[in-house]
């Protein structure tokens, strides 16, 4: 079997996936109840469901996690003695933020210079596309060459840990040889790059108290302890001057440097939309405080708006921080570390209280493996000139390491749709449907290349 074929196929396909990303697109499937109610996730599962047992997947269940949320589980068997493979996806999205700050509504799929625009369009339903396109685009020429396995996970983008927790409960259910995660990218598009490594993250809740209730900032302020002002001084307290990261405890990992692909200042400028003028902040290259270093942002603050605020001194504050550590730093020493950090740099003697929310460990791959040469030989055929890249990733993903512990021996697989372009997580996020086509041939000829190397 010739790659061409392959292509030709996964092109001629293109026209209905898009079709299907539009519908996907359209649930508002936020795993998150306080944003959007349950039943779009449950129908985007549904979905799914349904798309698996179109293309003769046997076993499709929708499995109840222990977080509440929902995935979405098929097994396609292959031939006689052939290898598995494990092919993650995930339908849950982040909410669409700020309505106003979208071109397009954000769940009506919508082409434009070139690009699918949409929440998920690249992160991750675009992902579950690209299984299907590849998994088509075999059946058309010749058959699949391995057995298949998908998982289409409801909450990944929350961090609760519910298909981790299913997949320990019931270790046989997602065994393979081989995984493919579908939810990273190229660093460029056009240059196919597998990921090498995700930093870990924990995600903490801190409130601060100081007062029984707000009081008169005239009457006093001054002497009265502010809980906004304190919380305030503790999320300074996790950074330099520069703008590093600083946690105690991991000044160990403070200056590590990545060992590959570099992102020049000025790319990193540009992809990250920085303002004119504005410094980036931390020290080294771009590359060793994304993917080598620990990065802390904080994601939200509870305080009055400054619509109809009051001249009052603040009893009570609360923020989310979210800390990603790279690989070598245990995950859950991590949120020791910075749960003691916090409460030591509380002033004042205010009340603080830390509540974990989320958490996950760094993973690291061996791109020097079998199944990445087979990735390495399809991608130079779907990508004519072009050598496969293998970058880190300032995300995380958490369900790897827990693939990585539960399966020793298998060989996971990092690569998506994403690119700089695809403004993951902001407004206006969009998929190339040129990386869309690529990535599928991508996949189809690793499918293929992979079965032919067990059998040699």
């Amino acid at each position: 079997m010739t790659a061409r074929p392959i292509a030709e196929t996964v092109a001629s396909l293109l026209p209905r996936a898009k079709a299907e990303l539009t519908e996907l697109v359209a649930f508002q499937s936020v795993a998150d109840p306080a944003v959007f109610p349950p039943s779009e996730c449950a129908a985007a599962a549904a979905w799914v469901a349904d798309a698996l047992r179109a293309e003769d997947f046997t076993d499709v269940a929708v499995l109840d996690t222990p977080d509440g949320s929902q995935s979405v589980y098929g097994y396609l068997p292959g031939p006689e003695g052939a290898p598995t493979v494990l092919l993650y996806a995930h339908y849950d999205v982040q909410p669409p933020l700020d309505l106003a700050g979208w071109d397009t509504p954000p769940f009506e799929l919508t082409e434009r210079n070139g690009r699918w625009y949409g929440r998920g369009a690249a992160d991750c339903k675009g992902g579950f596309l690209m299984h299907l396109l590849a998994l088509r685009a075999l059946k058309a020429n010749g058959g699949v060459p391995v057995g298949v396995k998908v998982i289409v996970e409801g909450s990944e983008e929350q961090g609760t840990g519910g298909l981790e927790q299913y997949a320990a409960a019931h270790p046989e259910l997602l065994a393979a040889d081989a995984v493919v995660i579908g939810d990273t990218g190229n660093f460029r598009a056009g240059l196919p790059t597998v990921t090498a490594t995700l930093r870990g993250m924990t995600m903490l809740r801190i409130t601060v108290d100081t007062l029984a209730g707000n009081l008169h900032s005239g009457q006093f302020g001054g002497a009265a302890p502010d809980a906004l002002a304190a919380l305030i001084r503790v999320l300074d307290s996790l950074r330099a001057e520069d703008g590093s990261t600083t946690v105690d405890g991991l000044e160990a990992v403070a200056d590590a440097e990545w060992q590959g692909l570099a992102y020049p200042d000025g790319d990193f400028r540009r992809d990250a939309r920085v303002l004119d003028g504005v410094e980036l902040i931390g020290s080294g290259a771009v590359a060793d405080r994304l993917w080598a270093r620990p990065a802390v942002t904080v994601i939200g603050i509870d305080c009055p708006p400054v619509v109809g605020a009051t001249p009052s001194v603040q009893s009570t504050a609360r923020a989310q921080i979210s800390l990603r550590v790279p690989p070598g730093v245990d995950a859950a020493e991590a949120t020791t570390l910075l749960t003691a950090h916090l409460k030591k740099h509380t002033p004042w003697g205010a009340r603080v209280a830390v509540e974990q929310v989320g958490q996950g460990q760094p993973f690291q791959a061996d791109i020097t493996s079998p199944a990445y040469t087979a990735m390495a030989e399809a991608m130079r055929v779907a990508y004519p000139g072009e050598e496969m890249q293998a970058s880190g990733m300032g995300g995380s993903i958490p369900l790897c390491s827990a693939l990585a512990a539960l399966y020793p021996e298998a060989e996971i697989l990092l690569m998506g749709l994403s690119d700089p372009e695809a403004q993951i997580h902001a407004v206006n996020e969009s998929v190339s449907p040129e990386e869309l086509e690529r990535m599928s041939v991508t996949e189809a000829l690793f499918l293929r290349n992979y079965a032919d190397s067990k059998r040699g």
